[in-house]
């Protein structure tokens, strides 16, 4: 009996995790590669449980995909931000791999290129 109720439990773990995902799709961008929306869904899914809005409202779950968009426009495009907001969302995606992210110069590289 305990094979039964270890399926089960992995069958409604599996039910949970797709329910997330097909919640998580709504917030897809159009102009998000599929590599890119992977990560960012990744991004949302694990930290999903602690931005949940409350019943009164409050934004939570808006203020994780803007955590989400500033995270993948970071990795994926080379978007600066100040290093507070970079160090936590860098600290939020802790863990999650991305393969053949681009190289970027920033601006101050760039620059130190010039003045040499």
């Amino acid at each position: 009996m305990v094979g039964g109720e270890a399926a089960a439990a992995v069958e409604e773990l599996i039910s949970g995790v797709r329910q997330a995902a097909d919640f998580a799709e709504q917030f897809r961008s159009y102009s998000e590669s599929e590599k890119q929306w992977k990560a960012r869904m990744e991004f949302i899914l694990r930290h999903l449980p602690d931005y949940r809005d409350p019943p009164d409202g409050g934004g939570r779950l808006d203020q994780l995909l803007s955590l989400s968009m500033v995270w993948a426009n970071h990795l994926f495009l080379g978007c600066s931000y100040n290093k507070g907001l970079l160090d936590k969302v860098m600290e939020m995606a802790d863990g999650i791999e991305v393969e053949d992210l681009p190289q970027f110069t920033t601006r101050s590289e760039l620059m130190k290129k010039h003045q040499s």
